[in-house]
């Protein structure tokens, strides 16, 4: 199959990174600036194109990776349904309306268009999945959880002003909300938004929300979740959450990059420690999960199967509605 990837910053050429991991014969990239394009070309040596419509014309893709501020996904998205072209996109926090016009627009027909849910390829929440599934802990009751990394560490190499998690409807907190979300939900269901406090405590320079209070019900188990994800959190990332059942309990460490559990039938905890992986230069996060993600998407593209594949448009918009929800709490709170 032959790739175009549309956004070459940090995202973008990761994913090239990834696709050229996995083998693709054929990687272009498309970018209206002339820097990312020319780092992708002489990093990757990839053929790279200043505009949209000529790096179809030229590169003849099967399949584009959108990999573009999120305020643009859709844009995109729509533009390689027209051209009945599969493509992947990465985690989005707006348009929900225009996603599920998306979804619906390809039911019934042979392209495939699917969305983001990194978080399930890490080793982490899939130990959760395993343990929570096969009851470790009896049935679950409540999670507390807490993610947050300082903002200006996303991108240590450039002003945060000039990519899109300094603007207040694709901010970094407000983006992660969903983000974790999708994992969670893949897990335990979607949750109905209870209450919500978000606001600026920071003194980051940006007019975003850095920091979100959320406390949801999972109405299929009863069970409660209080997240709080925040982009303050400095020297180092945050990420650290607690679940209890009515047998025991897990704890999941970013620090100790573990998951430990334990319960009433054990006198000690069962620890699960995990590789590092590959970090590249400049990128916090290792490459593996990232590669996994594609390598399914990629296997969904060749056995046409989209059910293969552990997220959906659909499920995208859901998430974006319990947002909305959580979003609608706070002001109404305000």
């Amino acid at each position: 199959m032959k790739f175009l990837v549309v956004g070459l910053g940090s995202m973008g050429k990761r994913r090239v990174r990834n696709l050229q991991a996995l083998g693709a014969a054929y990687v272009a990239g498309f970018d209206i600036r002339e820097d990312r394009r020319s780092e992708a070309h002489t990093k990757y040596g990839i053929p790279v194109f200043a505009e949209f419509d000529a790096a179809i014309a030229d590169a003849k893709p099967d399949a584009l990776a959108i990999c573009t501020p999120p305020d643009l996904h859709m844009h995109y998205a729509f533009l390689a349904q027209a051209r009945q072209l599969d493509c992947f996109i990465e985690a989005s926090v707006v348009q929900k309306e225009e996603i599920l016009r998306l979804d619906q627009l390809l039911q019934g027909g042979t392209t495939l268009a699917l969305p983001s849910c990194t978080m399930l390829f890490y080793p982490g929440p899939k130990k959760i999945k395993e343990l929570v599934e096969t009851k470790a802990i009896g049935d679950v009751i409540s999670i507390n959880y807490h993610t947050g990394q300082y903002l200006p560490d996303w991108h240590p190499w450039e002003d945060i002003a000039d990519f899109y998690v300094s603007k207040r409807e694709t901010g970094g907190a407000r983006e992660i909300v969903p983000f974790e979300l999708t994992w969670l939900c893949h897990i335990f269901g979607v949750p109905k938004a209870l209450a919500c406090w978000k606001g600026k405590l920071s003194d980051i320079k940006a007019d975003i929300d850095d920091l979100y209070h959320c406390i949801m019900q999972f109405p299929k188990s009863g069970m409660v979740c209080n997240m709080t994800v925040e982009v303050i959190s400095r020297p180092q990332a945050t990420r650290e959450m607690r679940i209890l059942g009515t047998e025991g309990e897990i704890v999941f460490s970013g620090d100790a990059n573990s998951v430990r559990y334990r319960n009433v039938h054990m006198q000690d905890w069962v620890h699960f420690e995990f590789k590092a992986g590959t970090v590249e230069n400049q990128y916090i996060n290792p490459e593996e999960p990232y590669i996994e993600e594609m390598r399914a998407w990629t296997q969904a593209l060749a056995s046409r199967d989209a059910s293969s594949y552990p997220n959906s448009l659909n499920e995208d918009y859901q998430i974006l509605k319990v947002l909305s929800d959580l979003e609608a709490l706070a002001e109404g709170a305000a």
